[in-house]
């Protein structure tokens, strides 16, 4: 069923699908609403829409709605498919008097519209070109719906930096309409029918992945031999053209980057990892960091201080962009892991962004969730 407008895709929703009536849910169609007619009525300037929220709460969906009843050139993409190209494509306007204005410039003679889901900074070099890009993509009228679990100003919170950062919070204040999406259901978790894709692993006892593996690939050859991906190779522990099976240290703790999962989605319809190990682990104490200018002795107007990661949090970043990788693509992720779901990793300094990582793989577990 097609829908002319995110208005009335909610209401058939609501009554026709059996979703819940959410109050927030209702506040954050009205404001997607609103643009979408400015859009089509020809009006400006026009307010973009940025929706925030605990995990589960149904933005991207929202916001989807939004993308697919428009009739004025738009881009939907997560956000850091975004950022990939702003890097790749400030690249390659080196020399541009302002790589950044050409960008944006460039961007809106393209899309009207540009639509991206979670948006979350915490690296310093997006931080950076997010700073200016923002402003300079709305002096250029690009139009900007977004999703992220949270609010401008909390976005890049204790950056180094961060001044840098600002002027993209004020930006997104001024001309983007702030609505929270915070209601108390995590509608991913209803309606929908079970389908295992996550098992425990016991000692002495066949894992579940190898006959969800044989199932998978059933009449397809398969192979033992290292998958390339990008300029690297990663062992397997067997894969078909369609299916890979890797172990959790061969997948995630290795350099791989979020372009090199973008390839693994773009190349297989299925994924299985194994030997996940308890992703948990104390944080450790921060660090005084120092520039060079600030010598031996501690200066307080110089000194930051530095998260310490804990061992495993390089992975679980990793780990983090390989399951949103998944989820925005459809592709069906399979875990076996040491430790129940919800014991994944329960402390340490990544412990925020896993939460929506936690939400997706529940949301992962059911039947509904299958390439469209």
């Amino acid at each position: 069923m097609t829908f002319d407008s995110p208005l009335s895709a909610y209401q058939s929703a609501i009554s026709q699908q059996g979703f819940v009536v959410d109050a927030a849910q209702e506040r954050a169609v009205l404001a997607l609403q609103a643009c979408h007619e400015a859009l089509h009525q020809g009006r400006a300037p026009i307010a973009g829409v940025y929706l925030w929220g605990p995990v589960g709460r149904g933005k991207t969906w929202l916001m989807d709605q939004f993308y697919q009843t428009l009739r004025v050139a738009a881009r939907r993409q997560h956000f850091h498919h975004f950022m990939a190209w702003v890097h790749q494509r400030s690249f390659q306007l080196t020399g541009t008097a302002d790589p950044l204005r050409a960008l944006a410039r460039e961007l809106s003679r393209e899309v009207r519209v540009l639509c991206f889901d979670e948006l979350f900074v915490n690296d310093i070099g997006d931080a950076l070109i997010l700073g200016r890009l923002f402003q300079v993509m709305f002096d250029e009228g690009v139009v900007l719906v977004c999703t992220s679990n949270q609010p401008p100003e909390q976005l890049y919170a204790d950056g180094f930096n961060r001044d840098r950062f600002v002027p993209a919070i004020a930006a997104i204040q001024a001309h983007m309409q702030v609505v929270a999406v915070d209601g108390a259901e995590d509608h991913r978790l209803h309606p929908g029918v079970n389908l295992q894709r996550y098992w425990v692993s016991k000692a002495g006892e066949p894992g579940g992945l190898s006959q969800v593996f044989a199932e998978l690939t059933a009449g397809q050859p398969v192979s033992s031999a290292p998958v390339n991906i990008g300029y690297r190779s990663v062992a397997v522990v067997q894969a078909s053209d369609k299916v890979l099976w890797c172990r959790y240290a061969d997948l995630c703790e290795q350099p791989l980057a979020a372009m090199d999962f973008m390839a693994l989605c773009d190349r297989f319809s299925a994924i299985l990892i194994s030997e996940v190990p308890n992703l948990s682990a104390q944080q450790r104490p921060g660090r005084i960091a120092r520039g060079t200018e600030d010598g031996s002795a501690r200066v307080a107007a110089g000194d930051r201080e530095l998260p310490q990661l804990s061992v495993h949090d390089d992975s679980v970043r990793r780990f983090i962009a390989l399951v949103d990788e998944c989820y925005d693509r459809k592709v069906p992720l399979y875990l076996e892991a040491q430790v129940p779901m919800d014991q994944l990793y329960t402390e340490g300094y990544l412990e925020f962004a896993f939460r929506r990582t936690l939400s997706r793989l529940k949301e992962m577990q059911l039947r509904r969730f299958a390439p469209a």
